[in-house]
């Protein structure tokens, strides 16, 4: 057991765990924050559709009776027409008094028909959300905007940051060279050689295996000519 949390700790205490959990805490928090930009920009965008982003809903035509909604109402009605809509329906439960038949019909409309916007609509019907889709592409363009401007200027500064690291290292060389002359002739020395040696073409060791065959036999075939020119002298 002791073996068992001492590895435990171990894990949790791991740098990229700790990254990833605060990265999941910033990402829930940018989350929200996107939500409510896409609302605002949504909002002034839909200014003159009635009831907003919401209510950008088709109803699409009944099919079965299951989904006419209620005899009388239909699939939908605007939100201004509830009242008288729930009195009816309380009044055709047999409710003689209006007071008890507008609460028993709004419990009804309520449990049956869900406002969209400035409108409801029967919760059996087949319907076309216009307003979710066109919400999670704006969150999506908005979102991938934001993360693309992070990573640019994350970029920057890196690029940046090395340049200044490097400019200091160059400095930092050039005054011990002034310092120790013959060990960074040395040292410049080796870096040529070794530049020199990475920029050779690397041979590939099949090509090489096939020129030390060609030359064998070109060895094998001036032999006989050499005996040849040795013997006629």
């Amino acid at each position: 057991m002791k073996k068992f949390f001492k590895d435990f700790k171990a894990f949790i205490s791991r740098g990229n765990i700790l990254d990833m959990a605060v990265g999941v805490v910033i990402g829930s928090a940018f989350g929200a924050i996107v939500t409510a930009l896409v609302n605002i920009l949504l909002s002034l965008c839909l200014w003159a559709v009635p009831g907003g982003i919401k209510g950008l809903v088709t109803v699409l035509p009944a099919v079965t009776d299951a989904q006419k909604g209620i005899e009388g109402i239909g699939q939908s009605f605007q939100a201004s027409q509830f009242d008288q809509y729930a009195l009816q329906v309380g009044q055709n439960a047999g409710i003689t008094d209006n007071g008890s038949a507008m609460i028993y019909g709004k419990d009804i409309l309520n449990s049956k028909y869900t406002l969209h916007g400035s409108k409801f609509t029967y919760n059996l019907s087949s319907i076309i959300d216009w307003g979710t889709f066109i919400n999670a592409i704006l969150s999506f363009i908005i979102i991938a905007l934001v993360l693309f401007i992070i990573v640019k200027v994350a970029m920057a500064s890196a690029k940046k940051r090395e340049a200044l690291k490097a400019k200091a290292e160059e400095a930092k060389y050039k005054k011990w060279a002034e310092a120790h002359p013959e060990e960074a002739a040395e040292l410049e020395a080796k870096k040529a050689a070794e530049a020199e040696e990475a920029g050779k073409p690397e041979i590939d060791p099949v090509v090489e295996l096939l020129t030390e065959i060609r030359d064998s036999l070109n060895k094998d075939k001036e032999k006989p000519k050499k005996q040849a020119e040795v013997q006629a002298e």
